[in-house]
C-alpha cells in the first residue's frame, strides 16, 4: 500500500458524518493557519515542514492585531479546544460578520479542523496549534475579543494531572481580561462534576454575572443534534450536557480559589 508522508498523514482522520477533507499542502492551509512565533515557544508536533512554510502572526509587542489579523474590524471570538472545528464550521458559516480562532492543542486535529475551513474557503475563521492559556495570557489584548467558547474540555481526574486541566483560575482570569465588558464566556460539558468546578471558579468572579436565560447559545445545538464530536458521544452514552453563559462585568479581574484544592483540604487528615 502508498505510504502517505507525515505531512498528509493527519488527513485520514474522519469526523463523524462529514467526508474526509481534500489532501491540502501546507501553502493552501496558510489562510487559515496561524503558527506562534518560534521564540515564544510554539508547540511543535511532527510537520516541520509544513509549519516551516506557514508565515508568523502579526503581533505588536506580542499582543495580536485583529484587523491586521484578519483583514477587518469585525468583532473576534475565540474556541479554546477546537477539536475536528465542527463548532467553528458551522458559527462562521452562521456569522459571517464575526471572526473566530479555534485553539487545539493536538496538530492533527488542528489541521483537520483547518482542512474542513480552506475547503469551503470559509474567510473568517483561522486556527491554531497551542496552548490556549498561552495565548490569551501572552497574545491576546486586554478587552479585544468578544466572547471564548470553552466546550467540553479534558476534566484530568487525577491529582497528578491537575497541571493539564484547562480550566483553572488563571486560565479564566486571562479569559477574562480578554473579553471585553458585555462580552460573553461560554461553556459547556458532559462532566458535571466538572461543570460544578468551572462555575465555581467563574461564580466567585466579580468580573463575571450569569446569564441563565442565554445558556442554551453555549455549543448551541445545529440541526445535527449537537455543537460537537464530544456532545455528540456524551448524547449517545445517554448522557447529559451542562451549559452556562456569563458575561464580562465592568468589575476588576481577579483570580478565585482553586475549588479542587479546598475539597482536597477538607478530606485531608491530620
Amino acid at each position: 500500500m502508498r505510504q502517505l508522508s507525515p505531512v498528509y498523514r493527519w488527513a485520514r482522520w474522519r469526523s463523524f458524518g462529514v467526508r474526509k477533507p481534500r489532501r491540502l499542502s501546507a501553502e493552501e492551509l496558510a489562510p487559515w493557519v496561524w503558527e506562534l512565533p518560534r521564540e515564544a515557544g510554539a508547540r511543535t508536533v511532527g510537520l516541520k515542514a509544513a509549519a516551516a512554510a506557514l508565515p508568523a502572526a502579526p503581533v505588536a509587542l506580542n499582543r495580536i492585531d485583529w484587523e491586521q489579523f484578519y483583514g477587518n474590524a469585525n468583532p473576534v471570538e475565540i474556541e479554546v479546544g477546537t477539536g475536528k472545528g465542527l463548532f467553528l464550521l458551522n458559527a462562521s458559516i452562521a456569522r459571517p460578520g464575526t471572526n473566530f480562532l479555534g485553539i487545539e492543542i493536538v496538530r492533527k486535529y488542528q489541521l483537520y479542523a483547518a482542512s474542513r475551513y480552506a475547503v469551503r474557503k470559509i474567510p473568517n475563521v483561522k486556527t491554531a496549534c497551542a496552548d490556549a492559556k498561552l495565548v490569551l495570557r501572552d497574545f491576546v489584548a486586554v478587552g479585544s475579543v468578544q466572547a471564548v467558547h470553552v466546550y467540553f474540555p479534558d476534566p484530568w481526574w487525577k491529582a497528578r494531572h491537575k497541571k493539564r486541566r484547562v480550566f483553572t483560575p488563571e486560565f479564566a482570569a486571562d479569559a477574562a481580561r480578554a473579553i471585553r465588558e458585555g462580552g460573553r464566556l461560554y461553556i459547556a460539558t458532559d462532566v458535571e462534576e466538572y461543570f460544578g468546578v468551572m462555575t465555581a471558579i467563574v461564580g466567585a468572579m466579580p468580573c463575571f454575572e450569569l446569564r441563565p436565560a442565554e445558556e442554551q447559545l453555549a455549543a448551541p445545538r445545529t440541526d445535527a443534534g449537537f455543537a460537537t464530536n464530544f456532545e455528540r458521544k456524551a448524547l449517545e452514552k445517554g448522557g447529559g450536557v451542562w451549559r452556562a453563559v456569563y458575561e464580562r462585568t465592568s468589575a476588576p479581574v481577579t483570580v478565585a480559589a482553586d475549588p479542587t484544592e479546598a475539597e482536597n483540604e477538607g478530606t485531608s487528615s491530620d
